[in-house]
């Protein structure tokens, strides 16, 4: 028994699990929101959840996604250290395709930043500068993001982090895979702000 549970591929599997839970839909649902499907982009994360005018509930998202990832890792780093890597991203894996919602999540952001912070504060710190900053100065979510979690390989491989390198490459291409309706409006000049118009009425890429 004690084999099984020191076995990466479970470890994997609970990763996997962790992050596939869907907090920003259940706190809309139980918190009278609605289904978060339903409003703006579609997406469970917490700038939509946001959109729904209950900044508690988009603040609760984002830390209760920020924690998944942080956990899987942490539970792995205790069960067997050298598949935290593993654990962390399988964490933002079950976030992007949830098993749950027939494999249409959010787009991995707080997830990854949590797991970020878990393997090296370092990482996670340049992670939530950047998004910050890159927020506050132009007020388009997905443009923090995006800034966000290509850092996290650039950084990992000036740091000496060639462990995290070719796993955080990996998954900032599967974050900006998801992003990729927003890069497009990134690149027209019609991606919404934050405060500003509504974004469109969700379509199947962008459905959680």
């Amino acid at each position: 028994m004690n084999q099984l549970w020191e076995t990466p591929a479970l470890l994997f599997l609970i990763g996997y699990l962790l992050g596939s839970i869907p907090f920003g839909l259940l706190l809309t649902r139980f918190g009278g929101a609605g289904d978060i499907r339903n409003i703006g982009s579609g997406n469970i994360g917490a700038t939509n959840v946001l959109r729904t005018g209950r900044k508690g509930l988009a603040v609760a998202t984002l830390l209760l996604d920020l924690a998944k990832g942080a956990v899987a890792v942490c539970v792995a780093r205790y069960i067997l250290p050298e598949a935290a890597v593993v654990a962390g991203a399988a964490a933002v894996i079950g976030h992007l395709y949830p098993v749950w919602l027939k494999f249409r999540g959010g787009k991995g952001v707080a997830t990854y930043m949590g797991v970020t912070l878990a393997l090296d504060w370092r990482l996670g710190a340049i992670y939530a500068a950047l998004w910050i900053l890159t927020l506050v100065v132009t007020r388009i979510s997905s443009l923090g993001a995006i800034v966000a979690v290509v850092s996290v390989p650039i950084a990992g491989a000036f740091m000496g982090r060639g462990d995290l390198v070719t796993i955080a490459l990996a998954l900032t291409l599967l974050v900006l895979w998801r992003h990729r309706d927003n890069i497009g409006r990134l690149l027209r000049g019609k991606e919404p702000r934050i405060g500003g118009a509504k974004t469109p009425p969700a379509d199947e890429s962008n459905a959680a």
